[in-house]
């Protein structure tokens, strides 16, 4: 996203004059999930500057400051401390899903099988991941999926689309300030069948150049013509 980016972090730059970041923090509030924890790096106090304690979005926002970027992993190993130990959805601020529902993921992760009786910890699910219609700069997608099961092989595959539950418990061998990416630990809890998952079929996009930017910017009717 350079030159953008060089003064301005990813998330900030603005889609339909609201900044990528807000787009997501608005949808959340909206499923009733107020309480965030932002992850940043590479020009971080300007998003505290600008978004400060959320209030103005009726949402409770806290920070982890990475004094370089620790990867999804990293990130959350270094913002433990502030998640708790419950399931939680985690997004990349920087795509634009301007409809996504995030009152789904409540009820992603379930302790119990419908008859109430509690999943054996080494069999339930211990992510659950969004997908999309892989696009064109990734044809061969990141998943396969099964019947709501992720798999590393097989087909139809999709795209991840950086929108996931998580159990916390995933991140235990990573130490904070560690980094560490997200993909091998799905992808070894996917060899056990321990991550389920879904497609999202709205509007989704992830913004890697100022063109694409720009052409998300553009009058509808333009962008449709092009």
């Amino acid at each position: 996203m350079r030159p953008l980016t060089d003064s301005c972090p990813k998330p900030l730059l603005k889609v339909r004059g609201r900044p990528l970041i807000v787009w997501q923090i608005l949808n959340l509030v909206r499923a009733g999930i107020t309480e965030i924890v932002i992850n940043h790096s590479h020009l971080g106090h300007m998003i505290e500057d600008a978004l400060g304690t959320g209030e103005q979005f009726g949402a409770h926002l806290a920070y982890s400051a990475e004094a370089s970027p620790l990867e999804t992993a990293g990130g959350v190993a270094q913002a433990r401390h502030l998640l708790g130990e419950a399931p939680f959805v985690a997004v990349s601020g920087d795509i634009y899903c301007p409809h996504f529902d995030f009152e789904q993921v409540k009820t992603a992760l379930e302790d119990n099988d419908v008859w109430g009786n509690p999943h054996p910890s080494d069999k339930r699910d211990v992510a659950w991941l969004y997908l999309v219609k892989n696009p064109d700069f990734h044809p061969q997608g990141d998943f396969a999926l099964h019947s709501f099961s992720i798999a590393n092989e097989g087909e139809p595959r999709f795209t991840f689309a950086n929108i996931g539950v998580y159990r916390s418990e995933i991140f235990d061998g990573i130490v904070p300030g560690q980094h560490a990416k997200l993909a091998p630990i799905l992808r070894a809890y996917a060899d056990r069948g321990q991550v389920g998952g879904e497609v999202y079929r709205g509007d989704w996009f992830n913004v890697g150049t100022p063109e694409q930017l720009a052409q998300l910017n553009r009058p509808f009717n333009e962008r449709n013509s092009s």
